[in-house]
């Protein structure tokens, strides 16, 4: 629309604007809405457009999740622990503005990111835009419930352990975590110790593939993502599977199994070849491996903080347990990282996609963990999404599909999961069931 001129960047940063002003009072999607620098960059992007430029997202707002640098503005990470703003954009930011993209403002996340629940004492709770009553997911909590609202066109994630694919499942939004290093993620290099990217959080999955290659820092497929996305898959070797890893208790829901039936009826309609097998996954691959990153990422944070002082206690239990986990400790388990990755990802020897639930159940109530503890709070919610972290550990891209059921009030989903550096494969797959199930003509009640 902007291309053709149907529209200008200002008037249609003013729509958002103006619906944001409306709405996100109750939803608290945004921590900050950067407005007076949005009106500015629009206007810019608008000359360019007059004057016969185009780029992928010239003119498109975009929210950035609180967890990534915008130039001027605080990083917060959810906490008042924070005084300064950052001198510089992260590279990802840098990379949407060449692209043209206007930065609408940052969104909120829950402290550190630590949880599937955007909730903070300094800045409140986040809403599920479908039932004020529950949490949007988490961390990027904010990013989705902004973009399922309509208060943005798209918005940037960051995912350490299932923090876009869990709010996109919720939210009812094509949600993808990359291929590990394929998004930039700098100046916060090493988030988690690995375990952490950047990307996308949209309505379409088209979307998805522009945000790619728009910040794309490896190897694109022939023609780039987008064009990948368009193309119809070959038959494919579907694999299905509801397997925990060995250490984790949980429970998939009906709606979540229902879903998951649902795709695999589809899928084989679609001419692919679909069946149930599980992954190997070791017993040491949680506690051994995923958590002592996680922790120690939280640690490694904490320890850069101004003002450690105004962490929530519960984050601060979480960053005393990675304390305990040395570094020694941590390049052990960075040096398995090879072993663990080729076990799991054996499944695609003959493989290729893999489908799990994308939750087991839906998202929690807004405040349903109020007041309890690190460790308490982390058992208690791990059980909600038990089919994420593994592969960030793997480095594997994986997205989170919308599969809307009738007669329910929240949106659920699938998880797809790719071969290493399979963006391509995950996206085309994705696309031809948004063809067959269309969910962007999904909107939820808020007005």
């Amino acid at each position: 629309m902007l291309a053709a001129g149907a529209i200008t960047a200002p008037a249609l940063l003013e729509r958002y604007l103006e619906r944001i002003s409306r709405v996100d009072r109750e939803l608290r999607s945004y921590r900050v809405v950067l407005a007076d620098s949005a009106r500015r960059e629009a206007a810019a992007a608008q000359q360019r457009l007059d004057a016969g430029e185009r780029l992928p997202l010239l003119g498109v707002p975009i929210a950035i999740k609180d967890d990534v640098d915008v130039a001027g503005e605080f990083t917060c990470f959810g906490s008042s622990a924070f005084d300064l703003a950052a001198t510089n954009d992260a590279e990802v930011v840098r990379r949407l503005r060449a692209a043209g993209a206007v930065v609408l403002g940052k969104t909120a996340v829950p402290e550190m990111m630590l949880w599937p629940f955007t909730e903070t004492v300094a800045f409140g709770a986040t809403r599920n835009p479908w039932d004020l009553a529950y949490t949007p997911g988490g961390s990027s909590g904010g990013s989705a419930a902004a973009v399922a609202a309509g208060l943005a066109p798209i918005a940037l994630g960051s995912d350490g352990a299932g923090s876009i694919r869990i709010p996109a499942s919720w939210c009812g939004l094509f949600g993808l975590k990359p291929q590990r290093d394929r998004v930039p993620i700098g100046p916060h290099q090493d988030a988690w110790c690995g375990l952490s990217v950047n990307g996308p959080l949209c309505r379409t999955v088209e979307d998805a593939a522009l945000f790619l290659d728009a910040t794309n820092t490896g190897r694109a497929p022939r023609g780039g993502f987008v064009k990948a996305a368009a193309r119809k898959p070959a038959r494919l070797r579907i694999a299905l599977s509801t397997k925990l890893l060995p250490t984790m208790v949980a429970r998939v829901g009906r709606a979540q199994q229902r879903a998951l039936d649902g795709v695999e009826a589809l899928l084989r309609d679609l001419g692919h070849e679909v069946f149930w097998r599980d992954p190997d996954y070791p017993v040491w691959a949680m506690y051994g491996h995923v958590l002592p990153r996680m922790w120690r990422g939280v640690y490694q944070d904490v320890q850069k903080l101004p003002h450690p002082e105004r962490l929530e206690p519960r984050t601060r239990a979480i960053a005393r347990l990675g304390g305990l986990i040395s570094d020694r400790q941590i390049a052990k388990v960075r040096a398995a990282e090879p072993k663990l990755a080729a076990r799991v990802q054996s499944i695609f020897d003959d493989v290729d996609v893999l489908i799990t639930p994308g939750t087991a159940t839906g998202p929690s109530r807004i405040g349903q963990y109020q007041h309890r503890g690190g460790f308490s709070t982390l058992s208690l919610v791990a059980s909600r999404v038990p089919f994420g972290a593994i592969f960030n550990a793997t480095g594997q891209p994986a997205a989170a599909v919308p599969w809307f059921l009738e007669g329910e009030s929240l949106p659920v989903s699938v998880q797809l999961v790719g071969r290493p550096s399979d963006e391509a494969t995950l996206l085309a797959l994705s696309t031809q069931i948004e063809a067959a199930r269309p969910w962007a003509n999904r909107r939820p009640p808020v007005s």
